[in-house]
C-alpha cells in the first residue's frame, strides 16, 4: 500500500495574499475539517494533514484554494493596484511599442481590419517574397505549410484574403503589424506594418462610383501611416526600387534621403498573386517601422498652429517635358524655387498621347502644376508674384529640361 500520508504548513495570512479575501482563522479551520483535512495548531501556523482521497492537494496554495472555494469567490472585491507614488504613473511602453500602437490606430481609422497571422509560412510562399533560405528554416515545424519564418507580412495577409475570396468576400482591406525575418539571428528581424486592399473601393452601386483599387490607394495608406508616425511626407523621395513581388511599373519606394527607405507601395505582381491563389487587383503598402527617425521632442503637446491672416495666391503652370520625366521631379523643382513663400504644389493635369504628339512632337508631354504662395509679412504685390513665378519656371527648366507651355 503506497504511503499517502502527508501534511503541509498553512499560514492563515496566505489566504489574503493569494486570494485577497478576509477569512477568519477559525473559519479556515472549520472549512478544512469539513472537507476531511486534519489541521493541527503549531506555534504560529497550522500543520494540515491531507486525507487519502485528495491526491490533487500538493501544497499550501491548494489548501488556500479549498478555503476560498468553499467561502465563495463571489465575496471577492475588486481592488485597484497600489501606486508607488502620488501622481500619474510613468509610461511603460517602449518607443517602438508606442509607435506600433499609433500605427495600429491609424490603419484601423483607414477602414482596414487587423489580422494576426502565424510567423511561419510554407517554403514556396517564402521564396515568392524573397525568403526561403536555410537560415530561417525550422528544425521541427508544426506542418509542411509552416516550415520557414516569414520574410514579409504579405504571405499571411494574402492567404487570409484568399480564404475570404473563396467564401464570396471579394472586396476587403486588411492590415497586420509584426516582425519579419531576414535571417536566423535575433538582430535579423524588423517590425513592419503592412496594409492590403483587394478588389474594389466600394460595393456595387447604381451610380457606378466604385473602381478597382490601384497604387494611389496604397500610396495614400503609406503616407497616412507615415504622417501619423511624425514623418513630413512632403520631404520624401519616390524611387523605383520596389521588390520583385510588386508590379514593376505600378509601385515605388518612399525614401527619406537616398539611403533610408521608409515604405513600399503599389500593385502586387500577378506572379505573387498566383502563388498565393489570389484574384486581383490587389495593392499593398509596407512601412518599415524601425526606419522613420524617432521624434526629438519629449513633450506631448502639439505645436502651435501657424496660420497667416494674409490672402494666399495660386498660380498655374504647364510645362512641356520629355515623356520619361516624372511628375515628382516637376513638383520638387517647383517647391524648391522659394521655400519661404511656396506653401504647396500639386499636379492637376497630364496631357500625353497621340494628341500631345501632334501638338508638342514625338516623345513629349505636358505636366500642369498649381502652386500656392502664402505670404507671412505683407500682401504680395504683382511684381513679387511675377518674380516668384519666374524662379519657378527657371527651376523646373533646369531640373527637367522642359519649357513653359505657351
Amino acid at each position: 500500500v503506497p504511503d499517502w500520508r502527508r501534511s503541509y504548513t498553512l499560514d492563515p495570512a496566505r489566504v489574503i495574499s493569494l486570494v485577497g479575501m478576509e477569512i477568519g482563522e477559525g473559519e479556515q479551520v472549520r472549512i478544512l475539517e469539513a472537507l476531511g483535512f486534519e489541521p493541527r495548531k503549531t506555534a504560529e501556523t497550522w500543520d494540515v494533514a491531507v486525507p487519502s482521497w485528495r491526491p490533487d492537494v500538493q501544497g499550501e496554495a491548494d489548501l488556500v484554494e479549498e478555503i476560498a472555494r468553499v467561502a465563495s469567490l463571489t465575496r471577492l472585491q475588486a481592488q485597484p493596484l497600489p501606486r508607488p507614488a502620488a501622481g500619474v504613473a510613468r509610461p511603460t511602453l517602449s518607443p517602438m511599442q508606442a509607435r506600433e500602437s499609433r500605427a495600429r490606430r491609424q490603419l484601423s481609422a483607414l477602414g482596414l481590419n487587423e489580422c494576426v497571422t502565424y510567423s511561419f509560412v510554407a517554403e514556396a510562399a517564402a521564396r515568392a517574397f524573397g525568403g526561403g533560405a536555410e537560415a530561417v528554416r525550422l528544425e521541427n515545424p508544426i506542418s509542411s505549410e509552416m516550415s520557414h519564418l516569414r520574410p514579409d507580412l504579405l504571405p499571411g495577409l494574402l492567404a487570409a484574403a484568399a480564404r475570404n475570396q473563396a467564401r464570396g468576400f471579394g472586396d476587403l482591406g486588411l492590415f497586420e503589424i509584426g516582425p519579419v525575418f531576414h535571417g536566423g539571428e535575433p538582430d535579423e528581424q524588423a517590425p513592419h506594418a503592412t496594409a492590403l486592399r483587394v478588389g474594389h473601393t466600394a460595393p456595387r452601386h447604381w451610380s457606378g462610383t466604385r473602381r478597382p483599387v490601384d497604387l494611389h490607394d496604397a500610396k495614400a495608406d503609406a503616407e497616412a501611416l507615415l504622417s501619423a508616425l511624425g514623418v513630413d511626407t512632403g520631404r520624401l523621395m519616390v524611387a523605383r526600387e520596389a521588390p520583385a513581388w510588386f508590379h514593376p511599373g505600378r509601385s515605388a519606394v518612399l525614401k527619406l534621403g537616398p539611403k533610408n527607405p521608409l515604405a513600399v507601395f503599389g500593385e502586387l505582381h500577378p506572379r505573387a498573386l498566383e502563388a498565393m491563389a489570389m484574384k486581383g487587383p490587389a495593392v499593398a503598402a509596407i512601412v518599415m517601422l524601425a526606419n522613420p527617425p524617432m521624434p526629438r521632442a519629449k513633450g506631448t503637446a502639439r505645436p502651435a498652429l501657424a496660420a497667416s491672416d494674409l490672402q494666399a495666391v495660386e498660380r498655374d503652370f504647364a510645362f512641356v517635358v520629355e515623356e520619361g520625366v516624372e511628375a515628382g521631379a516637376v513638383l520638387r523643382a517647383a517647391t524648391g524655387a522659394d521655400r519661404r513663400l511656396i506653401e504647396q504644389a500639386e499636379i492637376f493635369d497630364v496631357f500625353s498621347g497621340p494628341r500631345a504628339v501632334e501638338q508638342f512632337g514625338e516623345g513629349r508631354k505636358s505636366i500642369a502644376v498649381t502652386v500656392r504662395l502664402q505670404p507671412q509679412e505683407q500682401t504680395l504685390t504683382e511684381p513679387e508674384i511675377e518674380a516668384v513665378a519666374g524662379r519657378i519656371v527657371a527651376a523646373v527648366e533646369k531640373a527637367t529640361g522642359g519649357t513653359l507651355r505657351r
